[in-house]
């Protein structure tokens, strides 16, 4: 049977005399039909998606474990809240009831004089938060700088009429006194503690009219070097609505502490969420030392008011040639000694030109009391070096509320 795979492999063969040949029949089998019944339908297609997603689950795990991936992350959008993001074990509500009888409404009258001297009475309005059980209250200076009368509401609507104990204008913190008890006082955080990120609430008395308005953010930057009024200031800034009205209210971090005096915000149509806030350490540091000796102690200063001549029309009117820094007066005693004269223009303080009298100040500032600065002068087209030996700065300025330009 040598041809028993041709013959297997083709449907034409020839036989053994190779003289006839014929096609091989072609066999079809009927098969019977089978239908299949709808339960056994909806069954079978059961089974079948149980047994896919046992398949999907089990290669997805797999693949988790292959690749290091979580094969379990689970997020319920119903439970976000900005108190459970930023780590808060209190709620928002909470940090509010905690606080809410520490946070005081402040209206202020100062009476002004017209070009005709005529006098009318202008009306102010901030937020204080309350120091101690019984009656001083923290604000801002501006919101009380040059009030004639000052009045302060709590709460629970009670209203008494307050009275300056000291204020300290660089800092921008002033204390106040109620004739009140019982007060309940805030408790101060830790501002150097501090990261971004972490919960900021404002309580305050937002346009002077909506007193006890809470709102929630974060603490958005530390350390801010912000200009006010022409003094440079390290704040805190959060991102918690702050509008006029909220200066001197306080911002608590997510246990209910106080970490933060509202001091400004940012403005201008294009501008959302800039609120900058006073440090908590700060503010504690220089109430603890207005209600002590009614002045902040410790500060250094030169003895010397200065003022900026940016302008050839400010150099004529003061008579000068050329614009800068320059010492309008002489306040201190080391400064006379060491031979520092009103007209002087200072160029540079430690080997640092001078480009300003804010940055001349905040130059000072990092010195303590008793050290020894270096500043060159231009005196009659003449440079010279004179050494200061920094004074207290109430004993130079003689006052509870300092000038902004004395250094």
């Amino acid at each position: 049977m040598d041809d028993w795979n041709k013959f297997s492999g083709n449907e034409e063969f020839s036989n053994d005399t190779g003289s006839s040949s014929f096609t091989a029949p072609e066999i079809k089998i009927k098969k019977k039909e089978k239908f299949v019944t709808k339960k056994v339908f909806v069954v079978t297609l059961i089974v079948a998606m149980i047994f896919s997603a046992v398949i999907g689950a089990g290669g997805f795990a797999l693949t988790q474990s292959i690749w290091g991936g979580s094969s379990t992350k689970n997020i319920n959008a119903n439970n976000y809240s900005l108190t459970k993001a930023t780590g808060s074990e209190l709620s928002i509500q909470e940090i509010v009831a905690k606080n809410e009888n520490s946070v005081v409404a402040i209206t202020t009258e100062s009476v002004s004089t017209d070009t005709w001297a005529r006098q009318y009475v202008t009306e102010g309005a901030g937020s204080g938060v309350v120091y101690s059980e019984d009656g001083y209250i923290i604000t801002n200076n501006h919101v009380i700088n040059g009030a004639s009368t000052i009045n302060v509401t709590l709460h629970d609507g009670k209203s008494y009429e307050a009275s300056l104990a000291a204020a300290d204008s660089q800092s921008d913190v002033a204390v106040l006194k109620i004739d009140a008890s019982g007060l309940t006082p805030v408790s101060f955080g830790d501002s150097d503690a501090l990261s971004v990120g972490d919960l900021a609430i404002v309580i305050g008395n937002p346009l002077g009219t909506l007193a006890g308005t809470a709102s929630d953010g974060i603490v958005s930057g530390l350390e801010r070097e912000i200009t006010l009024d022409g003094k440079t200031m390290t704040l805190l800034q959060v991102s918690a609505s702050v509008n006029p009205g909220n200066s001197g209210g306080g911002v608590f971090d997510q246990e209910g502490n106080l970490i933060g005096l509202v001091v400004a915000k940012s403005s201008g149509s294009d501008v959302e969420g800039l609120g900058f806030a006073i440090p908590s350490n700060t503010v504690k540091s220089v109430v603890e030392s207005l209600i002590k000796d009614g002045y902040v102690s410790g500060r250094p200063a030169a003895g010397i008011t200065v003022v900026d001549l940016t302008s050839a029309s400010d150099a004529m009117k003061y008579g000068v040639n050329q614009t800068g820094v320059y010492i309008q007066e002489v306040t201190g005693e080391n400064a006379k000694e060491a031979g520092l004269k009103a007209g002087d223009l200072v160029y540079m303080i430690d080997k640092e030109q001078v480009t300003s009298s804010e940055m001349l100040v905040s130059t000072i500032q990092k010195h303590e009391v008793g050290d020894k600065i270096k500043l060159t002068i231009v005196r009659d087209d003449q440079m010279k070096d004179i050494t200061v030996t920094l004074e207290e700065s109430a004993k130079v300025n003689g006052s509870q509320q300092e000038s902004q330009e004395n250094n």
